[in-house]
């Protein structure tokens, strides 16, 4: 992999969109080199924007990834970053497993009333013949 890269090899590196780029740099969690009006990313830029994607991907909010980036000590052990992501992830798999255990009853729920309604059109049905 080269030392930079250009907005399109990190949006094919990435499967992300020009747009996407834009709107987390205009966010201030990414920050390309400038030549003119090209953006150039670096080493960095693209291990800042794995741990964006990964992050969205957990569900935390575009603020916490930032906090957590800033949070990054390039000279230090960065326990500060971990104990702080440890909390966050803690608390994002605790809100992930009350949205399982809602689903779970939606969809109980859900089932139950098309047994309802498959009974009730199958008596139209014998009705009909």
């Amino acid at each position: 992999m080269t030392e930079t890269m250009t907005i399109r090899e990190m949006c094919d590196a990435f499967q992300v969109t020009p747009r996407t780029l834009r709107f987390y740099e205009a966010k201030e969690l990414i920050a390309p080199l400038r030549q003119g009006s090209r953006r150039l990313y670096n080493k960095t830029d693209r291990a800042r924007l794995q741990l964006i994607l990964r992050g969205k991907r957990f569900g935390f909010s575009l603020e916490d990834i930032r906090q957590l980036l800033d949070m990054y000590d390039h000279n230090g052990s960065n326990q500060a970053q971990l104990s702080r992501t440890y909390q966050l992830a803690l608390d994002r798999i605790a809100q992930m497993k009350a949205q399982a255990a809602e689903l779970e009853l939606a969809i109980a729920d859900l089932e139950t009333e098309m047994r309802g309604v498959a009974e009730t059109l199958a008596t139209f049905r014998k009705a009909a013949e």
